[in-house]
């Protein structure tokens, strides 16, 4: 059950100008099942993404960047149940194939189609049952279709994940929706798991390809279920032009603004969803030398399966969370200089137990759904946030039986 994330409501779920989205039942994995989503972009959008840095990239990943660095796009194709990854060329060849289909049926060319996949790893892309689901997800195409479509993407996820918003900008007023999937094998380096978020603003490419870059890492890079990157991660940014112009400085700061806060709705939602998740926990790093080691010891501790394990039973063995600080590279660090809350409850004073702390108050905080672990460093003014939950004995579960 994910922590405190209910299904999104259809009818908060604004249509973006410029966007249809359809989708299918193509009995890729499972049968009777929605895993197949088109989305058809309007003439004149621009597309920014990144990719995972797995060194094992997924051929829809291989595939989207080329076409991606191509020249215009005018659809998505999105498949879950199997992941198209270590399939060799063969993959290439049957996502390609997946894009010529569409091509074909959508009057553009292949190379304007960017794939993508997501599921079990090292299986054959069943293109020729993607390629029959086709016609309906096309058939199925309308504007205010993104509920269907979050649904369509997702695997062991719980819940579908959406979210919308308005942003004002000097020519009127803008949409931003976005819809993400991911449940397991989350620890992002570029991007999540999969995501789409779209507005129709009108922004120059290179200003969108810069704004996606500093929203992923405000959102997906700062997020970790069991720290393993995924063969298929992709964040894709598009913007349509049906809308005003994002041009001034001001716009472009409150179009970015907008943007991060949808993708970090949705990077929060795929950590509350889980694998087995019953905690959803934000790890804060302060007064550090720099980002980059606030960020080592934010992960030292969201990562580590001995604190995580300790987060799902609500044991207060908070020396976990300091040994996880001290485990995390972190160049000249002085333990004697930390100091640890959770929630307002400083338990750890100068690297050593808070005189006044008693188990009680931690084990208090850790029982709650949700709550803070804050980690002073003392040594700078750096600071980092990362979200992450805990480690239940359904997240074994689910990935033993994953592929049953």
């Amino acid at each position: 059950m994910a922590v405190n994330l209910p299904a999104p409501d259809p009818a908060q779920l604004l249509a973006v100008p410029g966007v249809e989205l359809g989708v299918a039942m193509a009995g890729v994995r499972k049968p009777g099942r929605k895993d197949l989503l088109v989305a058809r972009l309007a003439s004149g959008t621009v597309v920014a993404g990144v990719f995972t840095r797995n060194r094992l990239p997924a051929a829809p990943v291989v595939l989207a960047r080329k076409h991606l660095r191509g020249g215009p796009v005018r659809a998505l194709v999105v498949n879950t149940g199997i992941a198209n990854a270590g399939t060799g060329r063969d993959g290439l060849k049957r996502a390609l194939e997946v894009c010529e289909a569409l091509a074909a049926g959508l009057g553009c060319r292949a190379q304007q189609v960017l794939p993508f996949s997501t599921g079990v790893i090292m299986e054959p892309l069943p293109s020729e049952r993607i390629m029959a689901g086709l016609p309906a997800a096309v058939g199925d195409l309308r504007p205010g279709n993104w509920a269907a479509a979050a649904e369509a993407i997702m695997t062991t996820d719980t819940v579908a994940k959406a979210c919308s918003r308005r942003v004002r900008l000097a020519g009127g007023t803008a949409v931003v929706t976005g819809i993400a999937k991911g449940s397991g094998m989350i620890r992002p380096d570029m991007a999540t798991m999969l995501a789409f978020v779209a507005t129709d603003a009108k922004v120059a490419h290179g200003a969108l390809q810069r704004i996606t870059r500093r929203t992923a890492d405000l959102s997906f890079n700062a997020i970790t279920v069991d720290g393993d990157t995924s063969t298929n991660d992709a964040f894709i940014c598009l913007a349509t032009g049906r809308g005003p112009a994002a041009r001034s400085g001001k716009d472009l700061k409150a179009l970015e603004a907008a943007l991060t806060k949808v993708a970090q709705t949705l990077a929060q939602a795929v950590v509350r969803d889980g694998e087995g998740a019953t905690k959803f926990v934000t790890v804060r790093v302060e007064r550090g030398r720099n980002a980059g080691e606030c960020r080592k010891v934010a992960y030292a501790i969201a990562q580590s399966a001995l604190v995580k394990t300790a987060f799902f039973a609500g044991d207060a063995n908070l020396g976990r969370i300091l040994a996880a600080i001290g485990n995390a590279r972190v160049a000249e660090l002085d333990a004697a200089q930390v100091d640890l809350y959770i929630d307002r409850v400083r338990v750890a004073r100068r690297g050593g137990r808070d005189p006044a702390y008693r188990e009680e108050q931690g084990a208090a905080a850790m029982k709650k759904p949700e709550f803070l672990v804050r980690a002073v460093l003392n040594r700078g003014e750096a600071a980092c946030t990362v979200w992450t939950c805990d480690f239940s004995y359904d997240y074994v579960k689910i990935n033993a039986e994953y592929r049953s």
